[in-house]
This record gives C-alpha cells, structure tokens and sequence, in this order.
C-alpha cells in the first residue's frame, strides 16, 4: 500500500499543482487586464505617486493567493479525474485493483490525499490570502486614493452602557488612517444626544479614537422649551469605543477575504448591537466548510476510475470533470446570496454545495465502483 500510496500522490499531486498554475496564469492575466486602465494615473492625494505597470503586477501578484484559495477545489477535481482517468485508459487501475486496491482503500487512499488538500487551503485561505489581499488593498490605496464601501463608506453600530452609538466611516488610507468620520450618540430611550464630525482620525492601541479637526454638537433636550444645541470645534478629540481595526477593515473589506477569527469576532460584535449578521455568518461558515469542499472532489473523482475508455475518449471525461468544478464554483457563490435573501440557516447555506455534490459523489461510486 505504501507503493501504491507513493504511485497515486505523486501522480494526483503534479496533475493539480499543473491545473492550479495553468488556472493561476490565466486569471492573474484577467487581473491584469482589469488593471491596465489605471496604469498611468496619479494618486488623488499625491499627484507625484503614479500607478505604473510594476505596481499593477505587485497588486495582481498578491491577489494570487487569494486565487489558489478560490481555485483549489476545482484544480484538486480536475487534477484528480486526469489521473485516474489516464490510469483507467492505459489499464493501469485494473493493474492496481488486482494487487489489492479495492474500492474502500482507494477511497481512504484519496481521502488521505484530500486531507492534504483542505489543510493547505485553509491556511491559504486564512492566513495567506488575507494578509496578501490586505497588502493589496493598501498598495491601490496608495495609489489610486482610499479604500471604501460604495458612496458613503462602512456604516457600524456599538452599545455602551449609557449611550449607543451609529458610527460611519468614509474610507481608510494606505496607512490606516480614517477618514470623514461621523458618530451620532444616542441615549437608551432612542434621543439623539450629540454628533462628531471629523475629517480624519486613527484607532490607537487600547481601542479608543483619536480623531482630527472635529466637529461637535451636542443636543440639551431637558425640556422642550429649554432645548438647545452645543456647537464647538476641536483639533482633536478623544472617543472611547470597543471597535477595534479589525472591524473596521471586516466593513470596508470584502468579508470573504478575511481571516474566520475575524469575520467571528465581527459577527458576535454584530449581535452584541443588534444589527443583522446573516451575511457575515454565511461567510463564516463558507470558510470553514470551503476547505472541506477538497475531500468532496476527491471522492467525485474516483468514479472515473472504474470507468472503461476508448482509446482517445479521456478528452471529454476531463472536460466532464472541469464543467463539474465549474458549476460547483458558482453554486458555491449562488448558495451565498439565495441563502442571504431567504433567511436560510447561515451554517446550511454554505454547507448545500458540498452536501450536493457530497450526494452525487457518493452516488456515482456506489453504483459504479460497488455494483457495476
């Protein structure tokens, strides 16, 4: 076994690490296409920094770990039908089966594989990739000016004992920094106290905001003949809060591209203030159960050797295999947003893809490998 275990790894590991570099070459040329109109511009902030060509290849270079993240399962399928597809053809797997490779130990031989797999996505996909992705963020930020959320930034919510608050932030420089900063304090029976405004600002070490050039207003509403407002300007003012860096970059980030530590401590922040969470808790879930989704392609695979080809009749197989991982990449994403809209179960909505294809894979080599 220990042969045949050598024999297959090697085989199945050089046919994915070439599908996943031929998958990594062509859409890292996509990435450099979608960069090729900001080639050339300088940065809004300083006219002297231009985007040039070697700062789109650094940004499309550290976009690749994120793409092996997303890649992995459908190069893992691809790599896998390959090689048991051409071991079936040339006769190969019949010679296997006869020295003692019966169909459950080549599944648990696969499976034994497969858990290489999940161990080295998950930690491309929750160490690797949201560092380099960060990284990236900060290099067109640099460049090309903030990082933000749509028109009118990232939107979070806190609640301390006396006060909640409604915080909005306009966008993030390429050092931290924040910027168009708005906070409106509000007491527990739902009055708006006061309002900052400040046109920038930055989160120091024990979680508290310093923020710059601040606009304050404060609302006295004692009475309702008394009511009045306080306005003043500061150079800058001091705001304890418990909203660290890391929320603030999970809401003006992409959720999937950050670390599940990350996304888990956002999410119970969420529910702590009682804002809805249900896309966060989608993605959560999505990045535990994703690298899990290589064992899935691994047992989706092994059908194809218990398959009788003709000579030339591989190519379609194969192509067969890349449809399948295809449209599990998309249902992967479509599960996402159905789920979202109709209030599934965060947990079974990232988890139906692979239950699907679970199914399926199960079912193909029940009556292929085990009837037939």
């Amino acid at each position: 076994m220990k042969t045949l275990r050598r024999l297959i790894y090697g085989e199945v590991l050089r046919a994915v690490a070439f599908v996943l570099v031929a998958f990594l070459a062509l859409f890292s040329f996509f990435d450099l296409v979608d960069e090729l109109p900001d080639i050339g511009k300088a940065s809004p902030l300083e006219p002297s920094l231009v985007y040039g060509l070697p700062h789109a290849l650094g940004y499309v270079a550290l976009l690749m770990p994120s793409r092996i993240y997303e890649l992995m399962p459908m190069a893992v399928l691809i790599g896998t039908v390959f090689v048991l597809a051409r071991m079936a053809q040339h006769s190969e797997y019949t010679i296997l089966r006869t020295s003692g490779l019966g169909p459950w130990k080549a599944l648990r031989t696969l499976l034994g594989l497969g858990a290489v797999f999940v161990a080295f996505t998950f930690v491309m996909g929750d160490y690797l990739a949201p560092l380099a992705d960060r990284a990236g963020q900060l290099l067109k930020a640099r460049y090309q000016g903030n990082i933000s959320v749509g028109q009118t930034g990232a939107w979070l919510k806190e609640r301390q004992p006396y006060s909640n608050f409604s915080v909005n932030v306009g966008s993030m420089s390429a050092q931290g920094e924040l910027r168009n900063i708005r906070i409106f304090e509000f007491n527990n029976q739902g009055f708006l106290v006061s309002t900052v405004h400040a046109q920038g600002g930055q989160i120091e070490g024990d979680e508290s905001w310093t923020l710059r050039e601040v606009e304050r207003r404060e609302f006295d509403s004692a009475g309702l003949a008394s009511s009045r407002v306080a306005r003043s300007t500061l150079e800058t003012f001091r705001w304890p809060s418990g909203l660290n860096t890391e929320m603030v970059s999970v809401a003006l980030l992409k959720p999937e591209r950050m670390r599940t530590a990350d996304l888990f401590a956002y999410i119970r922040h969420l529910e702590a203030n009682g804002q809805t969470a249900q896309r966060y808790e989608i993605e959560f879930w999505r990045k535990v159960f994703y690298p899990l989704s290589c064992l899935v392609m691994v047992v989706l695979a092994l059908p194809f050797a218990y398959l009788h080809f003709r000579s030339g009749s591989i190519t379609a197989y194969v192509f067969g295999g890349v449809m399948i991982g295809i449209s599990f990449f998309l249902l992967n994403n479509v599960f996402g947003y159905i789920g979202n809209l109709n209030q599934w179960r965060p947990w079974l909505a990232a988890l139906s893809p692979a239950l699907i294809y679970s199914l399926v894979s199960l079912g193909a080599f029940g009556w292929l490998v085990l009837r037939r």
